[in-house]
């Protein structure tokens, strides 16, 4: 069997095993970022046009109310970014297509265990401490995967990872030999947040800088990280700004291209703070003092609760800042970070929040403008002195390290104010203190992109000539190193779900394929402490097994809290056992028009019983909600608690080609009665054979047309189309059509 993967196939699941064939001869076949192509002019979708739109996708899953415009899918200008954490990475592959379909294109992996938390390259490393738990094996087969995503959809993938720790320089190389495409790179980072020596942060993250430029690599910092952990946010803007700027500067002292660098902006407040007053002036300040550079637009993590539609309100109103000023990553923090629960829906649910926004506020800077004068000019203003006046200061106590060592930065206090609670390192101690040795002065290494005095032979165009190129420009003098746990490895994970990816087993999934992980919603009448414990014995009665509660929310102290909970279920489903309905092709909007136009159709319709719910029915009449009446189909709307009697007597009346009922309350199965008595009524008067009965109703199936004697039964998620497809061929039958 050929080991070179065909192109996908928009109906059919991703052959992983497929993916690993071969994997150690495969090279990716481009490097570097790649931003979205957004026409000047606009793009033309359907019966719009959009102003601040990038080049459709040839594949995708347009939003749900798509259907009501063509299936027009607008992709918004900046790149989207997904996050994907599900640890397997066999699954990430499959996670990374369906997050594509939904318009993302920066496929951000990130680890369970966090990957810069880890003490040790997985391939090894010299020093052994500070690597990310990622392989050439998981790097190469996500590539891979994303050069197939890439035909299938029509747009570049951009993957990204994490140049962290003290293996940063060669976490660089191997991200350059396996074609990343992005990566996050600040020396801060390491010192501030994982206590890794300041000396050896920076010159480690000089060669790593110097390797991603190399190999085109987009660098993204980690300056949000500070309102991510200040006590206050809100108060630490002027220092983040310094942090974006230090990072800025030694990303082009070493040699980076200035559009090869991101800072990553993080809003620093949320609801119910009033998020505009500091999150506007914010971005515009960073947007006056880094023009140079791109941005790259994040939710702040700090604030993400466990309630997803809070995190996704909040994200919706920054994604309305990044319109107003102009960001070229729209990042989509995984919703349900505050959870720690990474469902790869939620990721979606991200992408899609973006994508919504975007197309509904589409040209908004043609109508909006962001006004510089008055208190949002103060502000911006306020910002940058305050920055420039910390960035003063540090150079006044004797620059950066010493900053460091006296506690500068993530200090709760608005400079110029400090209440002394910041992070403080000492400048000689940290992880890999006294790691940093002094080259000799005939230093020589015969490897490209490299950081620091290197003592070349003059005339040499480059410096692995002397070995006959290194491995960022010959590949085959790559080593591929594979997995070497035996028990806990791709290869037995995909043994121990091959049902549930082949098709042959059904299991509900929310990170691993065959995981059975489902969520539970309900509301208990009841205060929180009593709610969480009876919504865990609920979930045990309903047969889940190890349920948490992952959300709990008190609408109101004593009246109740509306939960979530989580738990697996311990069964399969045999899809070849189950009885799949026969997919009904409807009739042409054409032809289905014409017929009603030919043969004047008349109905009578109501809600039957002592129902009074007709909201329902309505939708399947009115031309309001695109019902029967768009059509030409002219009715006779009864009520509701319609007898039957009625709506027989009103058909024969009317001299009406069809009769519909509604039955939504169905205690004891009326639904059924009631359909049954309408089919006996209409033979006992005489109009069966030329009037169609057809019924509906949220307890109805199509099943009960057989079973009860009617033309044709509608349940849940039907439509007005689809109620006049079954008009029309009843009538054709009774017409001998």
């Amino acid at each position: 069997m050929s080991t070179e993967y065909d192109a996908l196939d928009p109906n059919e699941k991703l052959d992983i095993e497929r993916i690993f064939e071969d994997l150690e001869h495969y090279h990716p076949r481009r490097k570097g970022w790649t931003w979205r192509n957004t026409p000047a002019e606009g793009v033309d979708m359907g019966d719009f046009h959009y102003k601040d739109m990038s080049t459709p996708l040839r594949n995708s899953q347009p939003l749900p109310a798509a259907k009501y415009f063509g299936g027009v899918d607008p992709q918004p200008a900046p790149v989207v970014t997904s996050e994907i954490a599900s640890g397997h990475f066999e699954d990430d592959l499959r996670r990374m297509r369906m997050s594509a379909w939904n318009g993302a294109d920066h496929i951000m992996v990130i680890r369970t265990t966090g990957q810069s938390h880890i003490d040790g390259l997985l391939e090894g490393t010299p020093e052994g401490i500070g690597g990310v738990p990622i392989t050439r094996k998981e790097l190469r087969a996500s590539r891979k995967v994303c050069d197939l995503i890439e035909d299938e959809v029509g747009r570049p993938i951009n993957f990204h990872s994490y140049v962290s720790g003290v293996a940063g320089p060669e976490v660089a190389v191997l991200f350059a030999e396996e074609g990343v495409n992005g990566a996050h790179q600040d020396p801060q980072y390491n010192v501030l947040y994982r206590n890794i020596n300041v000396y050896r942060s920076y010159v480690d993250a000089g060669e790593a800088k110097k390797v991603m430029a190399g190999a085109r690599i987009f660098q993204i910092d980690g300056a949000h990280n500070a309102n991510a952990t200040a006590g206050y946010g809100w108060k630490v803007m002027p220092e983040l700004m310094v942090q974006h700027g230090l990072n800025c500067m030694f990303s082009a002292l070493v040699g980076m291209p200035k559009d090869l660098v991101g800072l990553s902006t993080v809003p620093p407040s949320a609801p119910p703070a009033p998020k505009l007053w500091y999150d506007l002036p914010y971005a515009v300040a960073l947007r006056d003092l880094f023009s140079d550079y791109r941005m790259r637009a994040q939710q702040n993590t700090r604030y993400i609760e466990s309630d997803l539609a809070e995190a996704i309100r909040t994200h919706t109103v920054d994604t309305l800042i990044s319109m107003l000023t102009s960001a070229d990553i729209q990042s989509t923090i995984t919703p349900d970070e505050g959870r720690n629960l990474p469902w790869h829906v939620n990721s979606v649910r991200g992408v899609q929040t973006v994508k919504q926004t975007w197309s509904a506020l589409d040209g908004i800077k043609e109508m909006v403008t962001v006004k510089r004068d008055g208190p949002l000019g103060s502000m911006v203003r306020d910002l940058k002195e305050r920055a420039i006046g910390f960035l003063a200061e540090i150079l006044h106590v004797g620059g950066y390290f010493v900053a460091v060592e006296d506690g500068f930065f993530v200090d709760s206090a608005e400079f110029p104010e400090r209440n002394h609670d910041g992070i403080a390192r000492d400048g000689q101690g940290g992880v890999s203190a006294g790691t940093v040795i002094e080259r000799d002065p005939d230093y020589l290494a015969p490897v490209c992109d490299h950081f620091g005095t290197n003592n070349l032979p003059e005339g040499l165009d480059k410096p692995c000539d002397l070995i006959d190129g290194c491995t960022l420009c010959v590949p085959e003098k790559i080593v591929y190193i594979d997995e070497l746990d035996p028990s806990d490895s791709v290869g037995v994970r995909l043994e121990r779900t091959r049902p549930y990816r082949d098709g042959t087993k059904l299991r509900p999934e929310a990170e691993w394929a065959g995981d059975g992980v489902v969520l539970v919603q309900f509301t208990i009448p009841a205060g929180e402490d009593i709610a969480h414990e009876a919504a865990l014995e609920m979930a045990r009665q309903m047969g889940l097994e190890d349920p948490q509660v992952c959300n709990l929310q008190v609408l109101q102290p004593a009246e109740g809290c509306f939960v979530e909970v989580k738990g697996k279920v311990g069964f399969d489903v045999d899809p070849s056992k189950l009885t799949i309905p026969e997919k009904i092709e409807l009739l042409p909007e054409d032809e289905m028009r014409e017929f009603v136009k030919e043969y004047n159709v008349t109905v009578v319709a109501g809600t039957v019983g002592e129902d009074e719910h007709s909201v329902g029915l309505r939708e399947i009449l009115d031309i309001k909600h695109g019902g029967i009446e768009k059509w030409g189909v002219k009715y006779h709307y009864l009520g509701t608690s319609v007898p039957i009697e009625k709506m027989v007597d009103a058909a024969i009346e009317t001299g009406a080609d069809a009769i519909l009922i509604s039955t939504i309350i169905s205690h004891n199965d009326i639904h059924r009665t009631m359909m049954r008595k309408l089919n006996d009524l209409a033979t006992e008067k005489g109009i069966r054979d030329k009037t169609v009965l057809i019924a509906g109703g949220t307890q109805v199936s199509r099943e009960m047309a057989a079973e009860t004697g009617l033309d044709a039964t509608f349940g849940r998620g039907s439509h007005g189309i689809d109620v006049l497809d079954a008009i029309v061929r009843g009538m054709r039958v009774r017409r001998g059509m």
